[in-house]
C-alpha cells in the first residue's frame, strides 16, 4: 500500500503501528522519525498541501486530518482529485485511540491497530487523587495567549497527570485568553508548547516579562516550563511524552506546596 501523510501525528502513528515502509510522502511538518521522514518525498506545509504532488505518487491512501483549522480545504481538493482519504478530527484520547484503529484498519493491520491501542490507553493511567489540583496553563501560543478548551486531548492529559485546566469548562479546542482571565486561573504553573516552534526556540522570557502575570504563583516560583508541542499537540503515540512531562510539572508544584505548608505550620 502506498501512503501519503499530510499531517505529523499521523505519519507517527503510521510508523508507531510498523508500516514506515508504506510511507511515500509526508507534509513539511512531519519531522519524527527523523530516519523515515528525511527520505521522503514532501508534499507542502499543511495549509498549503500541494496535491498535485500528492496525486503524483499515486497514493492509495491519503491520511489528512481535522485538527488543523482550515485543513478542511485541503479535504476538498482531496475531493476533487478523487483521492481516497481519512481525516481524523480527535478532542478526546478516546478518539485519538479510535483514531489508532481506523489507520491500522485502512493499513490492513488490524491486530497491530489494537496493540498499539492497548499501550496508549495503559500509558494513559490516571495519576492518585490529591487534594489540590494544581492551575496548569498550558499555552498553545504567546500573543494572543491561547490555550485548550474543553474539547481538548490536553485537557484530559493535564487531569491524569493530577492537575487542572483552568479553562477546561470552555466548549471549544482552543481559545485565547486575556490578562484578566489569566489572571482569574491563577496558574500554578504555566507550560509553554508553542504550535509549529521548535523547542529550543521557546523563550521564557516572553511570558516572565508579562507585567500582568508577575504576581501569578507560576512565576513567582519559576514554574515556566517548556514542554514539546509535539508530545502535546500531536494527537498520537508521543502524547505518553506529554503526560508523563505533564506530571512532572504537576510534582514540582505538590513539592512546592508541602513546603508552603510546613513552613505555615511551624510558625
Amino acid at each position: 500500500m502506498r501512503v501519503v501523510s499530510l499531517a505529523c501525528s499521523n505519519t507517527e502513528i503510521v510508523c508507531a503501528l510498523g508500516c514506515a515502509n508504506m510511507l511515500v510522502g509526508v507534509d513539511d511538518h512531519s519531522d519524527y522519525p527523523e530516519e523515515v521522514v528525511a527520505a521522503l518525498p514532501r508534499v507542502g506545509p499543511d495549509l498549503d498541501i500541494d496535491v498535485e504532488r500528492v496525486a503524483a505518487l499515486r497514493p492509495d491512501l491519503v491520511l489528512a486530518s481535522l485538527t488543523v483549522p482550515g485543513h478542511e480545504r485541503i479535504i476538498e481538493r482531496l475531493e476533487r482529485a478523487g483521492l481516497p482519504y481519512l481525516a481524523p478530527e480527535p478532542t478526546s484520547l478516546a478518539h485519538v485511540l479510535r483514531d489508532v484503529g481506523e489507520i491500522a484498519r485502512a493499513l490492513g493491520q488490524q491486530q497491530r491497530g489494537r496493540a498499539l491501542a492497548a499501550r496508549l490507553s495503559g500509558a494513559f493511567a490516571p495519576a492518585p487523587v490529591v487534594d489540590a489540583r494544581p492551575s496548569i496553563l498550558v499555552e498553545w501560543w504567546p500573543k494572543p495567549v491561547i490555550v485548550p478548551g474543553r474539547d481538548s486531548w490536553v485537557s484530559e492529559l493535564i487531569e491524569l497527570a493530577g492537575g487542572r485546566n483552568p479553562f477546561a469548562g470552555r466548549p471549544v479546542k482552543s481559545t485565547p485568553i486575556t490578562d484578566e482571565e489569566a489572571a482569574l486561573a491563577q496558574p500554578d504553573a504555566v507550560v509553554m508548547s508553542w504550535c509549529g516552534v521548535r523547542t529550543e526556540k521557546y523563550r521564557r522570557h516572553v511570558v516572565e516579562r508579562r507585567a500582568a502575570w508577575r504576581d501569578f504563583p507560576a512565576l513567582r516560583h519559576g514554574r515556566v516550563v517548556p514542554i514539546p508541542e509535539a508530545w502535546l499537540g500531536r494527537p498520537g503515540p508521543r502524547l505518553v511524552q506529554g503526560l508523563a512531562a505533564l506530571r512532572g510539572v504537576v510534582a514540582s508544584c505538590a513539592v512546592a506546596h508541602s513546603k508552603e505548608r510546613a513552613s505555615a505550620s511551624s510558625i
